[in-house]
């Protein structure tokens, strides 16, 4: 059994942004083509307690690394007031040739890069032909900083950033944080909502909203929405968008704002296509420069484990990590039994 720690899987990933994209990208091709299997998701809630969840999300991805696992990952708001991570995970990954679990690795930077990569993914697709120099991020969290970490390498046009948070102290944070990730960038902190939102004509949503609160009202036509909270647009902005998610079957639930609007519809034809689709070109899809298009990503399964795997086999390769012998009790230590059978 390998175990990866925070420090180890930040070694294997720092800098990796072009080789995340790309395995995001691939992974849902892969789903495309019907080479995965991902269960819906199981979110553990506490009684009396509408706030605070852990989340397990199992998952197989084919392709060229064939991979299996489950992910656990909690989200307990509170932790920020404490100054501790609103998020904490850990991923498991088990051989495919025997079903033994081989790895155990520190999750939450994990499943912070590649939200961020599918998001920027699905801008730099979004936006082809019509490449952004500003973006507006709301939600000054650890998945806004690796959104826009991402978005400078999918969209190198960037040049202006604007910031706004709910808390005045963590805006300006997290303003100097894009600061430092982009010291070319003109970053500014707007004061309120509607100004940070009518400034670009891309706009990513990473809060920790459980209910909607943004109507169409405040997002000029032709924006391109990165819904990454999944929870802050009313349904009947996502009824009059365009909209693209990375699999509606999983995207439609858990009272998500694409939910809510199902609910509320009847049908799911407002989801014009899956951003797999858009990968591998088997669905046509051209943004109309008068209605807003919003890109939703439930989080799958899929990707946490691709890029766990490929942290996995880093890590092997360079030594990280630490080796625990006789975790299963019986004398086989995984020492070779990587969870594609074969190294990256």
């Amino acid at each position: 059994m390998l175990i990866a720690r925070h420090a180890d899987v930040h070694e294997v990933l720092a800098g990796r942004e072009e080789e995340i994209l790309a395995l995001v990208q691939e992974t849902y091709g892969v789903h495309e083509d019907g080479r995965t299997a991902v269960p819906h998701s199981t979110f553990l809630r506490f009684p009396g307690d509408d706030r605070n969840r852990i989340i397990g999300l199992p998952a197989f991805a084919g392709g060229d690394h064939p991979v299996a696992g489950m992910k656990w990952i909690a989200s307990f708001p509170g932790n920020l007031d404490e100054g501790l991570p609103r998020a904490s995970a850990a991923i498991v990954l088990n051989s495919l040739e025997n079903g033994f679990p081989v790895a155990l690795l520190e999750g939450s930077q994990i499943s912070a890069k590649r939200t961020a990569a599918s998001a920027a993914l699905a801008a730099r697709l979004l936006t082809e032909g019509d490449e952004p120099t500003g973006v507006t991020l709301v939600g000054g969290g650890v998945i806004n900083t690796e959104v826009l970490r991402f978005l400078l390498v999918a969209l190198p046009t960037l040049r202006e950033v604007t910031v706004f948070d709910l808390d005045a102290g963590r805006a300006e944070a997290f303003a100097a944080r894009c600061r430092e990730l982009g010291p070319e960038l003109t970053v500014d902190v707007a004061t309120d909502r509607p100004t940070a939102l009518a400034r670009h004509g891309l706009v990513s949503l990473a809060t920790t909203s459980g209910t909607p609160h943004l109507g169409s009202d405040e997002l000029r036509p032709g924006t391109v929405v990165l819904h990454v909270s999944l929870r802050d647009l009313h349904p009947e902005v996502i009824l009059g968008a365009q909209n693209i998610v990375d699999d509606a079957d999983h995207v439609c639930r858990e009272r998500t704002s694409l939910h809510l609007a199902e609910q509320e519809a009847g049908h799911r034809e407002f989801v014009d296509a899956s951003i797999g689709a858009l990968v591998r070109g088997t669905v046509p899809f051209t943004r109309d420069p008068g209605r807003i298009t919003v890109f939703s990503p439930f989080g799958l399964g899929i990707l946490d484990m691709a890029l766990a795997e490929y942290v996995r086999a880093q890590a092997a390769e360079r030594g990280l990590g630490v080796q625990i012998e006789g975790f299963l009790g019986h004398g086989v230590t995984g020492s070779g039994h990587g969870a594609t059978g074969s190294g990256r």
